[in-house]
């Protein structure tokens, strides 16, 4: 993520990022918000900013609508 975000000029601290899996953690301390999917494993969840319904509720469709378009921190 961070390669991106320098390669785009973007900084990290304006990123959003959505994950569900133990290998999302580190994206998660790197990203200025960092949204876990409700169907992660708790341990996933307690490092993300925010918790937004399963894969099978449309969680990320529910996220980028909030926190993204909705702008709610």
């Amino acid at each position: 993520m961070l390669e991106l975000a320098k390669l785009v000029g973007v900084p990290p601290s304006e990123i959003a990022v959505i994950g569900d899996g133990g290998n999302d953690v580190t994206m998660f301390e790197q990203a200025g918000l960092s949204i876990a999917m409700g169907n992660a494993q708790p341990v996933v969840k307690a490092e993300a900013h925010f918790v937004t319904a399963s894969n099978s509720e449309d969680g990320f469709a529910a996220a980028v609508e909030r926190f993204i378009l909705g702008g709610e921190r």
